[in-house]
């Protein structure tokens, strides 16, 4: 999905224009990457959370020459899915179903 399908699907969905649709969820994304900027964690409840993680200095390869290369520590986004977003990607089985209560009585 693009900003622009997104966009699109949010405008569907509520019945505003595409233009005040845009700017809503161009400020939502702004305001997400502006607290994390700050050193601040962004938690969507039943949707996830999105924090800063430290990186550690590290040692590495210029891929062109070969030659070693130290990479400095740096900050990174990253997001955590909260269960319900992992629940609804990744549905459990249904247990005890009609079909199994059918096997149980045959």
């Amino acid at each position: 999905m693009t900003m622009k399908t997104l966009i699109d699907a949010v405008a569907d969905r509520t019945g505003e224009t595409k233009a005040r649709t845009a700017v809503t969820v161009e400020t939502v994304f702004t305001e997400i990457a502006a607290q994390l900027a700050a050193g601040n964690d962004v938690t969507l409840p039943g949707f996830g959370k999105f924090v800063v993680v430290q990186r550690a200095a590290r040692d590495g390869r210029n891929p062109a020459t070969g030659e070693a290369i130290k990479i400095a520590a740096k900050q990174v986004p990253a997001f955590r899915p909260a269960a319900a977003l992992r629940e609804a990607v990744n549905p459990k089985p249904r247990v005890g179903g009609r079909r199994t209560q059918q096997r149980r009585q045959a």
